[in-house]
């Protein structure tokens, strides 16, 4: 858009292959520009043809969108069209009002003026410099007057800048699947597809200036733009003669009975003052439809819960839709909605990941049909791996130099400016003379951040009032019986589309999958009655003993918690919403810390703020804080201070910045507060909005995060195996959570084609392990094995392999970890036999001569690193010994401690540490610091790698997976060892393991 702006353009067209997928963006941009945006989209027809539509109107616009949709679905042959445009989409000449088609071929031409007319029907010419391109305008000329139609002049630009062509013929060559040195006639010949200035295109047309004054006139016909999409929130179904605020209010009030007992005057005020503001902004059929979606969780059993904002409304408190009293903890109701803001709320709602969630999201496709639902798209874009690899392919570099290159992009999120593209380079090992590797770091910046490919959403929703595919084009997802818009939720956002989140959340799915399996052990639990403040709950969480802990589970959680020193439940909405990344940029965890140990006073930056920042010591650490801030010392209205909290947000705007900055002053001043204290409480909202976690949103959490610590303090061995079941999820890897309840005293038992089903379950007092667990075992064969099994007991191995028909690799995996032992073999007899089925029982295979209980194989059994080698690579976890458990004599000799040791040793002691890396963090805000988890036989170890030691052991701390560190400890509140070298815990290649799980983080 800036490059129209300086070529002196006033109005620009963007048209997307089949789809309008760049249309909100462009929009968007245009507007910002002060250009006049025109819509359309390029049609690809058979033989490479194509023909652009663009829009004229807002008929034209849902008719362009719905044809787009029907092509994306593959619906399109039961329309007809004569002659290049059969079955694509082109229906009767009706449903094509409001939009011009522009083409370049006279077949396509003579196809498309039955359906448009002469008067929207245009030849296009482009002129590129070329003799080619120079006598094809001439013929278009000739076809043009021969027809009766009229030709424009375009240039068919893909690149701003002319040096935007390397780029586009990187894409040219991605999107057929071939080099920039195969590409040939495929690639751009020049570089004038660029945009060219008004004066530019005038010399390129100067014997045929009719051609610009079509183009022109053909501009100013192109008024539409989508700011009139004409998109409408769904009707609510009314119960006979109830309006849509009268039944809200209706079931609001009996909600309100049930939640508040009893239902005193503090809530029912609020609960009126928040149907006043929805009654007049007209959302109480949003509510209603939310309602609604919630109603059918709880007559399914789906455990959901609604979080972010809308957990500051006692509206939706009351109608179940969250589970944070806003009254009682005294959130404030204009983060979530106000008069003056006068837009759509936001809900997200959080469901148990997997096919419950589905459930839910299948409901609302049935319930609002296939032109009425879809979710959003997710706008993928290029990152460093992705780039590296992709690039690397056009320029045809090695398949090692792309991977050892590719290994090199940055892993973590902070940016280390000593990490330069060269210096990766390097540290691949690469010829840096090779000229393609110039062009590839070139092309490699280049590409960073571009569009890749649309995307699934985690779980926004749109849900529309007739067909949503007149708003925006619809396709299929991936998965199947699933629909997106082309539109991600920001586009959708922006242009007044509205949208539920349907998360799926790991933990509500482990959460509901620990209440089924107690209670088919006979214990039933209810989440919303836990017991309160329990003590065992919260020594285990003063304790960080917190692994797999929903949201306080984390290293830096870890470290803060026997700190921090929670007892109630306000503490862990604290605790949730201190470790972000705003209140350590702000610097306010250790101000807060202070002040609850007693190391530092609470002060209040103006005796007024103190009701305020009470609950947090004079800290400010959540989004209401701020808002009511501005309410209190400069007489804000609730909507004038989200309004600040925007301004000051992620899209600041200098000067709307300096417009509230003022407001705030002058409001302040009006108060009486001046100079200096005025200055500070300005710079705390101004360095405290881009950051605050809304507290609403930390109450939601923390409610899972206490319901999830319960769990695991009273009912570990359930808690974990729904864990198990629901992986990924959370910060541990699963060996990691096998390896702490073990610790606990939760026992575990092997995978057993006999006893084991398709996931992990309680045989008693002990998980056994799942079949789910065996690497490379289909889905469909683990069902199998249960079905069979069920009909009758398998016999032997044979009779298993027999029944199951499994695949001989994946009879090879259950007999490495032992799953196969119930039939009396050991690990190497059972691979044996497995290797001898469906062959000719030759000498080598010959069983006869053997004795009952011999053993067939002729090699020795599996030693123990064997066993723990098949355990990792086949099931990626182990429930026998802990790996770093065998080196133990070795580091012991070493001096090397244990996890469990390190408590009992003082604060700067110089100590060695090892264990297996499970996990590492490098966030930006750490400044350049790495955290390593280390775990070994005892327990977990917290390890902090300064920067200029993190440049020194690069390799080892990027890539081992058994580490020792020698450092000094740092135990006032905690333990974590600070490093000052790092080793490999054992050299020898023969004692080697399999790639112990870690989970590196961003």
């Amino acid at each position: 858009m800036a490059q129209a702006v300086r070529t002196g353009h006033e109005a620009v067209g963007l048209a997307d292959r089949d789809g309008l997928a760049g249309a909100p963006r462009f929009f968007q941009a245009a507007k910002k520009a002060g250009l006049r945006p025109i819509v359309g989209a390029e049609v690809s027809l058979p033989g490479d043809s194509l023909v652009t539509l663009l829009v004229e109107n807002r008929e034209g616009y849902r008719n362009l969108s719905r044809l787009l949709t029907a092509r994306a679905r593959g619906g399109v042959n039961e329309w007809s069209a004569p002659g290049p445009l059969a079955g694509r989409g082109f229906e009767e000449p009706e449903l094509l009002k409001g939009l011009v088609a522009l083409a370049s071929e006279a077949s396509v031409l003579d196809a498309l003026i039955p359906l448009f007319g002469r008067y929207r029907t245009f030849v296009e010419v482009q002129r590129h410099l070329t003799r080619e391109s120079h006598g094809h305008a001439f013929g278009l000329f000739d076809l043009a007057e021969s027809r009766g139609l009229r030709a424009i002049a375009t240039n068919g630009v893909l690149h701003a800048k002319p040096q935007g062509r390397r780029l586009v013929d990187v894409f040219t060559c991605l999107r057929n699947h071939t080099t920039l040195s195969r590409a040939g006639r495929l690639l751009s010949e020049n570089a004038e597809r660029h945009l060219k200035r008004p004066t530019d295109m005038a010399a390129l047309f100067a014997d045929r200036p009719d051609v610009l004054r079509n183009t022109e006139a053909l501009s100013d016909r192109l008024r539409f733009t989508l700011s009139d999409l004409g998109y409408r929130f769904p009707d609510y179904p009314l119960p006979p003669g109830e309006t849509n605020d009268s039944f809200l209010r209706a079931i609001t009030e009996a909600g309100a009975r049930n939640r508040y007992r009893p239902y005193h005057d503090k809530a029912r005020a609020q609960i009126e003052k928040e149907l006043g503001v929805i009654a007049k902004l007209g959302l109480a059929g949003y509510f209603l439809i939310v309602w609604d979606l919630m109603q059918f969780c709880k007559a399914e059993g789906i455990l959901a819960q609604g979080r972010g904002s809308a957990a500051n409304s006692a509206v939706c408190y009351s109608l179940g839709i969250t589970a944070v009293d806003p009254v009682g903890m005294e959130l404030l109701f204009e983060r979530f909605l106000s008069e003056e803001r006068g837009e759509w709320p936001d809900i997200d709602i959080d469901l148990p990941s997997g096919d419950r969630r589905e459930k839910v999201i299948q409901h609302v496709y049935k319930k609002y049909g296939p032109h009425g639902a879809a979710m959003t798209a997710n706008v993928i874009t290029y990152r460093e791996k992705s780039a590296s690899r992709e690039i690397g392919k056009v320029l045809e570099l090695p398949d090692d130099v792309v991977d050892n290159v590719s290994r090199q992009m940055r892993r973590f999120e902070w940016h280390d400016t000593k990490d330069t593209f060269d210096a990766r380079l390097e540290r691949a090992g690469v010829d840096r003379s090779d000229l393609r590797l110039k062009v590839f770091a070139r092309l490699f910046h280049d590409i960073q951040d571009l569009p890749r490919h649309l995307g699934q959403h985690s779980g926004g929703m749109i849900v529309a009032q007739g067909r949503l595919d007149e708003v925006v084009p619809l396709q299929p997802a991936s998965m199947p019986g699933r629909t997106i818009v082309q539109w991600d939720k920001e586009d959708c956002a922006d242009l007044g589309i509205i949208k539920v989140d349907l998360l799926g959340l790991g933990m509500m799915a482990a959460l509901q999958d620990t209440i089924s399996i107690l209670s088919s052990t006979g214990v039933e639990i209810d989440i919303a009655h836990l017991p309160a403040n329990d003590p065992k709950t919260y020594a285990q969480i003063c304790a960080a003993d917190t692994v797999g802990v929903f949201q306080i589970e984390s290293r830096a959680q870890m470290a803060t918690l026997p700190r921090m020193k929670p007892d109630h439940f306000y503490d862990l909405v604290v605790e949730v919403a201190i470790i972000r990344p705003g209140p350590i940029v702000g610097q306010m965890v250790h101000p807060y810390l202070d002040r609850r140990a007693g190391r530092k006073p609470v002060e209040y930056p103006h005796p007024s703020l103190e009701p305020i920042l009470k609950r947090t010591l004079g800290v400010p650490l959540f989004q209401e804080q701020l808002l009511r801030m501005a309410m209190t010392v400069a007489g804000f209205t609730g909507g004038e201070a989200e309004e600040l909290r925007r301004a000051m947000g992620f899209k600041r705007s200098e000067k709307r910045m300096a417009e509230i900055e003022a407001k705030l002053r002058t409001g302040m001043g009006r108060n009486g507060i001046e100079g200096a204290v005025q200055d500070q409480i300005v710079k705390s909202i101004a360095s405290f909005a881009l950051y605050g976690f809304p507290e609403s949103h930390a109450a939601s959490f923390a409610l899972i995060a206490y319901a999830s610590a319960y769990l695991r303090a009273h009912h570990h061995a359930a808690f974990v195996c729904a864990l198990l079941n629901n992986q990924p999820m959370g910060f541990y890897h699963p060996m990691t959570l096998v390896k702490d309840a073990q610790r606990h005293g939760v026992k575990f038992l092997p995978v057993d084609v006999t006893k084991s089903e398709v996931v992990c379950t309680l045989e008693g007092g002990p998980v056994r392990v799942g079949l789910n667990y065996v690497t490379s075992l289909r889905a469909p064969a683990a069902a199998l094995i249960v079905e069979e099994r069920a009909r009758r007991p398998f016999a032997s191995i044979e009779d298993f392999a027999r029944r199951t028909k499994l695949h001989a690799d994946e009879l090879e995996r259950l007999a490495s970890i032992g799953a196969l032992a119930p039939f009396d073999r050991t690990r190497r007899d059972a691979l044996w036999q497995v290797a001898a089925l469906g062959r000719s029982p030759g000498p080598l295979f010959d069983t006869s001569s053997l004795r009952p209980g011999e053993a067939i194989s002729p090699l020795p059994p599996m030693s123990t690193l064997d066993r723990l080698r098949a355990d990792i690579m086949g099931t990626d976890l182990t429930i026998g010994p802990h790996p770093v458990a065998r080196f133990r004599d070795m580091l012991k000799q070493a001096a090397v401690l244990r996890a469990v040791d390190l408590p009992h040793r003082r604060d700067g002691d110089f100590v060695r540490v090892a264990g297996a890396v499970i996990c590492r963090q490098r966030p930006g805000t750490a400044k350049g610091f790495l955290f390593l988890t280390l775990e070994d036989e005892t327990g977990l170890v917290n390890v902090i790698v300064r920067p200029d030691q993190f440049d020194r052991f690069r390799k080892l701390l990027t890539d081992a997976p058994l580490l020792r560190v020698d450092g000094v400890l740092q135990s006032k509140e905690g333990t974590t060892v600070r490093a000052m070298n790092v080793s490999l815990i054992n050299e020898e290649p023969e004692e080697a393991l399999p790639e112990i799980p870690v989970r590196s983080f961003r």
